[in-house]
């Protein structure tokens, strides 16, 4: 991510840290957790800004800023990373928002 963001940047990338907290959500124990109460969705956001700037997403790129954000559980005693946190149908909306976004750029 870059140091500084232009506020057009800024304002992209919390509509899209807004559209992914809203349909992305983390299963535990069949507990749907959506992004953004678990407050992910803006570290999300930022790292998939970049991304979908690029041009549309490839999905082994998108998932993989996923597989980097480390969650930690436990009170910090273990990180897990967040992909493993997102069931296949969170990961499909996770790859749509992010393939609607990058249509709108």
């Amino acid at each position: 991510m870059s140091q500084s963001r232009s506020t057009e940047e800024t304002e992209a990338i919390e509509a899209l840290a807004a559209d992914i907290g809203d349909r992305v959500y983390l299963d535990i124990a069949r507990w749907h957790l959506y992004l953004k109460d678990a407050r992910l969705h803006t570290q999300v956001a930022q790292q998939a800004y970049d991304l979908v700037r690029k041009g549309p997403p490839i999905e082994a790129e998108a998932l993989d800023i996923l597989r980097q954000i480390a969650v930690e559980v436990g009170g910090g005693r273990r990180q897990i990373p967040l992909l493993d946190l997102i069931p296949l149908q969170g990961q499909v909306a996770f790859l749509d928002v992010l393939e609607a976004f990058q249509r709108r750029l």
